[in-house]
């Protein structure tokens, strides 16, 4: 599946606004990346957070390699800061996992029952139009013997959200397919109750010093203004080539 497209989702730890603006610096960076790329970008989901950041997101990266790149980033990635919320400025540390998962082909044999799924329908939030904010043009949907949820607010279309749902949908249960045929479960991130310390896999230090270190490769690199400006190819490859 390396060749494949790639779904990226990002979901803030606990923290509130802290974490919530730290998932928002990973989207961008994630965004930057891709566009250095050149690979397309697709926004399926971005639910803002109250005051700053977001609550989570989810975007699709199109392009030769996109899953075998982006797969390095799966895991726990942790920011220490002066945080710009904190009128003492103290500093705080924040967490965010990021979920990646292969976009399947329309042939891949995954089975989705018509009974096995709730589609709710609702108004979008945020950003994204007039019309899309008066219109119940939003779609999420439960897989209920998983209890996936997955949701697309993107479009102006309900049909062209639906169809976008439903191809995240089946790109989860692909991926649960393989890591169960694998036993690897244990290593997928999927529960944010994890999202905390000694489960990051990457810190990204800007106070009292300011480094980037992956703590699966050592890799590590003192220029972070570059790695949040989406320049993470090195810690790709160091990654890939110790697998």
């Amino acid at each position: 599946m390396d060749k494949n497209n790639a779904i990226l989702s990002i979901h803030p730890g606990a923290g509130g606004v802290e974490s919530q603006d730290w998932a928002q610096m990973l989207l961008r960076m994630y965004l930057k990346w891709s566009e250095i790329h050149g690979f397309k970008i697709t926004i399926a989901e971005i639910q803002p957070g109250e005051e700053a950041g977001i609550k989570s997101a989810t975007i699709s990266i199109s392009g030769l390699h996109a899953y075998g790149l982006l797969k390095a980033e799966a895991g726990v990635h942790r920011l220490v800061r002066i945080s710009p919320f904190d009128a003492g400025k103290r500093r705080h540390t924040s967490f965010a996992a990021v979920l990646v998962y292969p976009e399947v082909e329309d042939n891949i044999d995954i089975l989705i029952k018509d009974d096995d799924i709730k589609i709710d329908t609702f108004r979008a939030s945020g950003a994204g139009g007039q019309h899309v904010n008066k219109t119940s043009s939003a779609v999420r949907i439960t897989h209920i013997p998983t209890g996936i949820i997955v949701s697309c607010q993107n479009e102006r279309s309900q049909h062209k959200n639906k169809a976008i749902a439903l191809k995240i949908l089946k790109s989860r249960l692909y991926d649960i397919k393989l890591k169960e045929k694998e036993k690897k479960m244990e290593v997928f991130i999927g529960d944010k109750k994890g999202i905390s310390w000694g489960s990051q896999i990457r810190s990204y230090i800007l106070q009292p010093y300011r480094i980037v270190k992956d703590h699966r490769t050592n890799y590590e690199t003192s220029n972070v203004d570059s790695v949040l400006d989406g320049n993470i190819d090195e810690f790709i490859k160091a990654f890939l080539k110790k697998k």
